[in-house]
């Protein structure tokens, strides 16, 4: 997986290819999907969730250039996979999920692999997590029409938010920086992800 969907399409950042080699993602999926683990796709995880595309999560965690010393929240817990491989490569990873069958279920897989740097919370993910702001990254991996408001209050000056957006029927991966009287917007790929809704559930 790493050296044909990662390395082989342009992933470079070092020690995102470690974590990736080091997070079992198997771990992080079904039982009868097991088997395709290591697959470049999309996988359901119940709830009208999935575990995303490794290199889609792969790309979306380069573009945000954090480092061992970057506090990311996550939005959109999910299987908790992203936050793991997020969790090799920053200091501490905030990650908060609306469907609390989901938290439970991250948390025991984030608990029994031994991540210690996670703090998995059930709450609304459009709201972001004011508790541990301001953050150096914002991860989104459910779509939005355009950056919340308490995700531009949130993240820090020089900070990059990271998530796809609605554009009209179609989705792209923008990467935003927080620069001085705003945000500097850049448009990636094309994606399709579920829709980022108000409410804990």
């Amino acid at each position: 997986m790493v050296e044909v969907y990662l390395k082989g399409r342009g992933i470079v950042n070092t020690d995102l290819i470690n974590a990736f080699l080091e997070v079992p993602r198997e771990e992080f999926v079904l039982e009868k999907h097991k088997e395709m683990a290591y697959l470049d796709t999309a996988l359901p995880i119940g709830y009208d969730a999935t575990i995303s595309q490794p290199f889609v999560i792969a790309k979306m965690c380069e573009s945000l250039e954090v480092d061992r010393d970057s506090i990311v929240l996550d939005i959109g817990t999910g299987s908790g996979y992203q936050a793991a491989i997020l969790s090799r490569i920053c200091k501490k990873v905030v990650s908060i999920e609306r469907v609390n069958d989901l938290v439970t279920k991250s948390r025991e897989t984030i608990e029994r692999l031994g991540y210690e740097n996670i703090e998995i919370v059930h709450g609304d993910g459009f709201e972001g997590y004011q508790k541990e702001a301001p953050y150096d990254g914002i991860i989104s991996g459910a779509m939005v029409r355009d950056i919340p408001n308490a995700w531009k209050e949130q993240i820090k000056l020089g900070g990059t938010i990271v998530y796809p957006e609605a554009m009209g029927g179609y989705e792209k991966i923008v990467t935003a920086n927080r620069v001085e009287g705003g945000f500097k917007k850049s448009y990636g790929f094309g994606v399709v992800f579920v829709s980022l809704e108000k409410g804990v559930e």
